[in-house]
């Protein structure tokens, strides 16, 4: 009998601790710049292309990782739309992608790419409007 009140002491005990996580735990906050997004700390814009309809696919860099985010600038910030962000090295063809329904920006995606091309793009409102670049910022 003692060993069966022992398990459910434990039981309602692991469940309210669960219960108080889950409460504490939140949705994570959108990013208040790209920079952000990428992880702040030494990521810089290096290049940036505009979408029509109000986003622009900013491409940044810390020095060994590239860091692509499709950020929405127009009246559709805050509401739900199919976004995406995408980079790719050259030097052995392994890419890193997100897509999905966003209301603020798409990404980041990241990839070690010192010593070699990339191409880097994305899109937002579904694929209205796209950009993809050519093999770029080698080095």
């Amino acid at each position: 009998m003692l060993n069966l009140k022992r398990k459910a002491t434990l039981a309602l005990a692991s469940a309210a601790m669960l219960v108080g996580s889950v409460a504490v735990s939140g949705p994570a906050n959108a990013a208040s710049s790209p920079i952000a997004a990428c992880g702040g700390g030494s990521y810089h814009v290096i290049d940036q292309h505009s979408l029509s309809g109000g986003a622009i696919i900013y491409l940044l860099y810390n020095g060994t990782y590239n860091c692509v985010v499709t950020w929405k600038t127009g009246s559709s910030v805050g509401s739900p739309s199919n976004m995406g962000a995408f980079l790719q090295r050259k030097s052995d063809e392994k890419s890193v992608s997100d897509r999905g329904s966003y209301s603020y920006y798409a990404g980041p995606v990241k990839l070690a790419a010192s010593g070699t091309c990339i191409i880097w793009g994305g899109f937002a409102f579904g694929s209205y409007a796209s950009w993809y670049s050519a093999w770029s910022h080698c080095g």
